[in-house]
């Protein structure tokens, strides 16, 4: 089985490789190409990438290339983890939002939509590229902003689910707190990628008995902690929202906040030079602790799991992946794509049934998803007046000076990134 995995030199991806190494019963590779352009942080995280293969025993080959169409030929599954732009775009649209009096966030308001702009074409390039040269290999998208890339790569036609590793950090959170085995934890995970609910937690699978009610009143303090909401909005809810949520049911506080710290992107830089420099240590075969606050918890774990399902050859699994509504939310189109549990075999993801959505989340569900469709349609055509749509069609904007305000800035700083600007 070959894998590869574009964006291989990206700092995640010796998280990638350990979960490989560790669940090759699971998920037999035989080769595994890393593609980057980078060529010599690629050479850095390649030679890591090998020495974590060898202490752990595992047979597979891992090369490395630049060559995108050679190293995606005979693969089986292509991965994708790009950041077009890298950090300091990154760092753009978590800063100028923040003019405007709007959260500057990288997957979500007018940041998340440069993102989307800047990396939907690329994509897009990639995914033809891997459709001529193996027309069989299945897409995981890991690349942010999950849902509308995903929504893509569908209407484009190509074998591709979403992953995002939110409900595999749930699964894994309450499994801890209830003090059961992560595999006897299902979510009713319902919404959008990055805008999400969990609307019950069952023990023993999807029919098992939901213990969320429990899990609330004997560790609300701690989820809440987490969330960095209230423990009161939790009770109100009766759910566990996502903590992309608190950028929406405390947007304004945190607009206040981001102000007054450095941002995201600026400590994601710092900790990905002292990544590389611990990834150049040729005595290094595993992946260092600092990783795991990089962010992307559980990620190989959930990568192995989808890649697994959707090669099993007859096999199959259920996991939370983004894919096509198909019915599953009533009130959204059958195109539009969710973020559910799915059963995923080597036909694609077909969504389980879910609970139905209280308004007050069905509403935003809405809202959001509409909002997701326009910036697709900016992100393939192009054009101010699709942008300025797109913004003023997103919950977090929503007001024509606003959206003005935003659009300017967005253009000024992705003018490198977008062809048509």
């Amino acid at each position: 089985m070959k894998l590869a995995v574009v964006g291989g030199g990206s700092t995640y991806t010796p998280e990638l490789v350990d979960g490989f190494a560790r669940l090759r019963d699971t998920l037999p590779i035989s080769e595994l190409v890393l593609i980057d352009p980078a060529a010599e942080r690629l050479e850095l995280i390649g030679a890591l990438a090998r020495r974590i293969f060898a202490r752990q025993d595992h047979p597979g080959l891992i090369t490395t290339t630049s060559d995108l169409d050679a190293g995606v030929a005979g693969a089986d599954a292509v991965l994708l983890q790009l950041r077009i732009g890298g950090q300091a775009a990154r760092l753009q649209d978590e800063t100028w939002p923040l003019e405007c009096g709007c959260v500057g966030q990288e997957t979500t308001g007018a940041g998340g939509l440069a993102k989307a702009l800047r990396t939907v074409p690329v994509v897009l390039d990639i995914a033809e590229r891997v459709r001529r040269a193996s027309p069989d290999a299945w897409i995981i998208d890991f690349t942010n902003p999950v849902g509308i890339v995903t929504r893509a790569l569908l209407r484009a036609g190509h074998k591709a689910v979403g992953l995002c590793n939110v409900a595999i950090g749930f699964q894994r959170k309450f499994a801890a707190l209830l003090d059961v085995a992560p595999a006897e934890v299902h979510l009713d995970h319902v919404g959008l990628n990055h805008l999400t609910w969990e609307l019950g937690v069952r023990v023993g699978g999807p029919g098992g008995r939901d213990v969320l009610p429990e899990l609330l009143a004997g560790h609300g303090d701690a989820v809440a902690a987490d969330l960095r909401l209230p423990r009161a909005v939790l009770d109100l809810l009766g759910v566990v929202p996502s903590y992309y949520l608190r950028y929406f049911y405390a947007h304004d506080a945190v607009v206040r906040e981001l102000g007054e710290k450095p941002a995201r992107a600026a400590e994601v830089a710092a900790m990905e030079r002292e990544l590389l420099a611990l990834y150049a240590d040729p005595a290094l075969d595993e992946k260092p602790a600092l990783l795991a606050k990089r962010g992307g918890a559980f990620y190989s774990e959930a990568a192995v799991d989808l890649a697994a399902a959707l090669l099993a050859g007859g096999g199959s699994a259920v996991q939370v992946v983004n894919t096509y509504n198909r019915g599953t939310l009533p009130f959204l189109p059958d195109d539009a794509v969710i973020e559910v549990q799915a059963r995923v075999d080597g036909s694609g993801a077909a969504p389980l049934a879910v609970p139905a959505l209280d308004p007050l989340f069905a509403g935003l569900v809405s809202h959001v998803s509409a909002y997701e469709d326009l910036a697709l349609d900016a992100a393939l055509r192009g054009g101010r007046e699709r942008v300025f749509k797109a913004l003023l069609a997103h919950p977090l904007v929503g007001q024509f000076d606003l959206a003005e305000g935003l659009t300017d800035r967005l253009l000024a700083h992705n003018k490198e990134h977008l062809a048509w600007a």
